[in-house]
């Protein structure tokens, strides 16, 4: 009885304490409980319920192990960082656009913009990194994008071409029919501002958006995306802001109203970009309307924040300069109509505006109670003419873009126009391209023949 004991006990012992046991053929691969189990120490019972809890504690140990390291990738959005658990991820993207110009860098829109002298210019128009993501959960997202170094004109304080922040927010997206955004961003007024710089279909945007975007502002903004895939399809944007544009604390305690409802009449949601690179099988278009209206030193907004309008009000007389303004001075209302549509290869997009401008007064060269009404509109046309010749290469798109501006409705002879005709060579979508535009710019004159320029420009837009 000993004996037979000794024979077992003689190879644990051995095993716990590193020895070996010559009699007993054990392959590296086995564990105590093969030993045991071959040597009928164990039931067959009690061996699979140790196997069974050593599988799971080694899966527990690997789970620990996985969420724990980071995944490193690429996609759309740029280089991606994101843990296995999938609770965090991080992509960045670099942009660049390299531009030549001639012979002005941006829209004349006054006399001495078309008789000043001619300009050849190349330029960096935008140098970006752009960070976003999510963390906690999926659907609490956040994205900054950061202008590294804009090109400034000739004498223009440098201040204006400092590194800066242009967009930060942070997105609660849990439910789709109700979302919530905070931050700096470009308000979801008008489809041309929207739609990213690097998702244009020509160099830059009309001459309609530096007069009636209202551009980059801080503040809160619900929407959501309400009966998707049916006929009542839809997207709707409520939001309260600053009204001071991108950057600038708020002056008074007047704040920016908007709000804007989109019909997807197709039953398919339209993105915020421009040219059918995606090639649309199913026609897929939208039917937007927006309106705003706020009180402050502003009567115009752009990417530099707060600003004037350059042009002359109701009376005749230039507008107040925002840095010499009143506080409320200006009371600015405005209306859009928005139209795009997609389909195979083809792309048309419309908006048409209005805004008022109310003064009330009081800052240097204020005139009391005037009322001054702006018009303008565009409508842009392009295609692939591939699909319908497949002799031209896939890539190659032309687009026609005809705009103008009527800065006083009650004012004859000054309106601005814009025809431009515009070419596109994708080599990765909106992501790597080339495209060079040609326009013919024209504005009118109460006395006299109307002054006209002629533009060129040729654009790399490339994001890595």
């Amino acid at each position: 009885m000993i004996l037979s004991r000794m024979k077992i006990l003689m190879p644990i012992l051995l095993l716990a304490f590193g020895g070996a046991a010559p009699p007993l053929p054990v392959l590296a691969g086995d564990t105590l409980a093969d030993v045991l189990r071959e040597k009928g120490t164990i039931s067959k019972e009690d061996y699979i319920r140790i196997q069974a809890q050593e599988e799971k504690k080694a899966h527990e140990m690997s789970q620990q192990k996985d969420d724990s390291s980071v995944l490193v990738g690429w996609d759309k959005k740029g280089f991606t960082f994101s843990t296995v658990d999938g609770l965090f991820k991080t992509a960045i993207q670099w942009r660049f656009q390299g531009r030549f110009t001639y012979p002005e860098r941006g829209d004349p829109d006054s006399v001495g913009d078309f008789s000043d002298n001619e300009e050849s210019t190349f330029e960096l128009r935008r140098v970006r990194m752009k960070v976003g993501g999510h963390g906690y959960r999926p659907w609490l997202k956040y994205y900054f994008e950061v202008d590294w170094q804009p090109t400034r004109s000739a004498g223009d304080d440098p201040v204006d071409s400092s590194t800066r922040v242009i967009d930060w927010r942070i997105m609660l997206e849990k439910y789709q029919w109700m979302q919530l955004q905070i931050g700096q961003w470009k308000i979801n007024y008008n489809r041309e501002r929207v739609d990213s710089s690097g998702k244009q279909q020509f160099v830059e945007r009309s001459i309609v958006n530096s007069v009636f975007t209202i551009d980059r502002q801080v503040g809160v903004m619900l929407h959501g995306h309400l009966a998707p895939g049916t006929l009542l399809d839809s997207r709707y944007y409520a939001g309260v802001f600053t009204g001071s544009g991108r950057g600038e604390a708020n002056d008074d305690d007047q704040m920016m109203y908007f709000g804007r409802f989109q019909w997807n009449f197709l039953g398919r949601d339209l993105k915020w970009e421009q040219s059918d690179t995606a090639y649309h099988e199913k026609p897929t278009g939208s039917l937007a309307f927006a309106g705003y209206t706020t009180t402050g030193k502003c009567t115009r907004w752009s990417s530099s924040g707060c600003g004037s309008l350059g042009t002359n009000n109701s009376l005749g007389l230039g507008f107040t300069s925002d840095s010499n303004a009143a506080d409320g001075q200006f009371r600015v209302e405005g209306l859009v109509e928005e139209f795009a549509f997609k389909w195979a290869g083809l792309s048309i997009q419309h908006e048409y505006h209005w805004k008022q401008v109310k003064d009330s007064g009081g800052g240097i060269g204020g005139v009391a109670n005037s009322k001054t009404n702006l018009m303008g509109s565009y409508a842009q046309i392009g295609y692939f003419p591939h699909y319908i010749i497949p002799v031209i290469p896939k890539p190659l798109e032309f687009a026609f873009r005809y705009a103008f501006v009527d800065p006083n409705v009650s004012v004859k002879d000054d309106k601005l126009q814009e025809f431009t005709f515009a070419t596109n060579w994708f080599f990765a979508g909106h992501r790597n391209k080339i495209t060079m535009d040609v326009s013919h710019l024209t504005l009118a004159q109460p006395v006299g023949k109307d002054l006209t320029e002629q533009r060129v420009r040729l654009q790399w837009d490339v994001s890595f």
